[in-house]
């Protein structure tokens, strides 16, 4: 990040790029919001981008790039935040227009979003990428297209490190666990998930807040992971150290005070 430039997030008007755009913002950057669905964070000084942002076009992701430099100068930081969670199948019952849906959005947005961006950096000699990826890509589940998706967001990570790093582009990931926004309380009041089985194999025995995930993504495009590029840090309360413990018996209870 850098004074005469701007962070660019994407899906900034919800879940975790809202917490994000928000947290970067109070802290002094100068910060521009896409999205599909364009809305204004009330009470931030982020910029709104009144277009809506399709990060699955080729073409809109170049224009817009193009466009929001030339309005307010370069983009020196990028968090790829747009995404939609995956829907819940069985294998026999997954809809390829479904699994195209959450593919273009969540791994193809990614690639050219940042390939768009990255490019500009790369020529500057100055930039960081975080990309939001997933435990999903961690692990497995039935969400098909969304863990195929996701998984391929942390690959993309490390290949764009490697791509831009003697440019001076670092690229890094951050995995949240099953995060508190406003799509994860839809699925729970729904009754399509329930929040204690979402959190009983977490370590920690909760959900993930979208301001912690912001926290690590601050963090990641800091001057304080200035030697950091290609990794892929979960930020997940602790599902994935805690998620095997079923076999044997359950996590251990704290002891009595």
């Amino acid at each position: 990040m850098s004074a005469d430039g701007l962070v660019l997030v994407t899906g900034g008007s919800r879940g975790i790029g809202a917490a994000t755009a928000t947290l970067l913002a109070d802290r002094g950057e100068r910060v521009v919001i896409v999205d599909i669905a364009p809305e204004p964070l009330a009470g931030t000084a982020t910029i709104l981008w009144p277009a809506p942002f399709d990060v699955a076009s080729e073409g809109g992701v170049m224009a817009g790039i193009a466009d929001i430099e030339a309005a307010h100068g370069p983009i020196t930081a990028l968090v790829n935040a747009a995404g939609v969670f995956g829907k819940m199948h069985s294998l026999e019952r997954v809809r390829m227009e479904q699994w195209d849906r959450e593919v273009n959005i969540d791994l193809r947005g990614t690639f050219l979003v940042a390939r768009s961006a990255g490019i500009r950096m790369a020529k500057r000699r100055h930039g960081a990428i975080v990309n939001v990826a997933s435990v999903a890509g961690m692990t497995s589940g039935p969400i098909h297209a969304y863990t195929a998706a996701k998984a391929g967001v942390i690959q993309l990570t490390q290949t764009l490190a490697a791509e831009w790093g003697r440019s001076g582009v670092r690229v890094n990931a951050v995995s949240p666990g099953f995060t508190r926004t406003a799509a994860l309380e839809a699925g729970i009041a729904s009754g399509a998930l329930e929040k204690e089985r979402l959190a009983r194999p977490a370590a920690m025995n909760r959900l993930v807040e979208p301001m912690e995930v912001a926290q690590a993504i601050a963090f990641l495009l800091s001057p304080q992971a200035s030697g950091i590029t290609g990794i892929n840090l979960p930020v997940d309360a602790g599902f994935l150290a805690g998620s095997s413990w079923e076999a044997y018996g359950g996590l251990p209870q704290p002891p009595a005070s």
